[in-house]
């Protein structure tokens, strides 16, 4: 992701209703596991970092990015500059690995994988979001670097084939997926924006009622997956 767009991201997450229900999200998913050593691979400026730490976790953040290494050492967390498919961390050293909309950046997204699983420990936690649906491609997608979009076949397939076990395969943003699709149809540039108020809460809303509801394997907008190394 370009360094403008890592810095728009970084002003707005801390409040905005999609970074907030993404942090729900992975707090809802690692509540089960026992903390440990974590690295959150292309962190940007570590807001999921700081889920994980909140949370008990010995985590780093890791990003390709000066910009948003910058952002994250400013915030105080442990920060390293990464390249995902060849990650700086030896073999086994880690229980959890997260990579929340970041594989999706990569042509080699098979070696990120790869990278993914060698540096868990067996049995090991990986957490991994995509956004979903190449129907969906448009020009968000191009404007933050995107080189695609998955199905839910091309990512299990993907960590599958890399030695990673799916235990979970989720959509997200199912309500919203029509508004989405019309938005992306329309306008120009990247989705990274400052909502009103009123706006922020009634998406937020909406996106909180998935929680309850069961949409999780219904087309949505993205994708998340639990995975163990074996």
């Amino acid at each position: 992701m370009e360094g403008h767009e890592v810095r728009k991201l970084t002003a707005v997450e801390d409040w905005h209703w999609w970074y907030a229900e993404r942090r729900h999200l992975l707090g809802r998913l690692v509540r089960d596991l026992t903390p440990g050593d974590a690295c959150d691979v292309g962190a940007a400026g570590g807001g999921n970092t700081r889920v994980l730490i909140d949370r008990g976790w010995r985590a780093i953040a890791l990003e390709y990015g000066q910009d948003g290494a910058e952002v994250a050492a400013s915030r105080g967390l442990r920060v390293a500059r990464a390249d995902a498919t060849a990650l700086p961390l030896a073999d086994e050293s880690f229980d959890l690995v997260t990579a929340l909309d970041m594989i999706e950046h990569i042509e080699d997204d098979d070696a990120a994988v790869r990278n993914i699983h060698r540096v868990l420990r067996p049995g090991g936690t990986a957490i991994i979001a995509v956004p979903a649906d190449p129907k969906l491609w448009s020009s968000h997608d191009v404007a933050v670097n995107h080189v695609r979009r998955y199905t839910r076949e091309s990512l299990l397939a993907v960590l599958e084939r890399n030695g990673l076990v799916v235990d979970e395969c989720r959509s997200w943003m199912v309500l919203l997926r029509p508004a989405v699709a019309l938005r992306r149809r329309t306008s120009e540039g990247s989705d990274l924006d400052r909502p009103s108020p009123v706006v922020n809460a009634a998406l937020r809303s909406i996106v909180t009622a998935e929680r309850f509801l069961p949409v999780r394997s219904l087309p949505g907008v993205s994708f998340w997956v639990k995975a163990h190394r074996p």
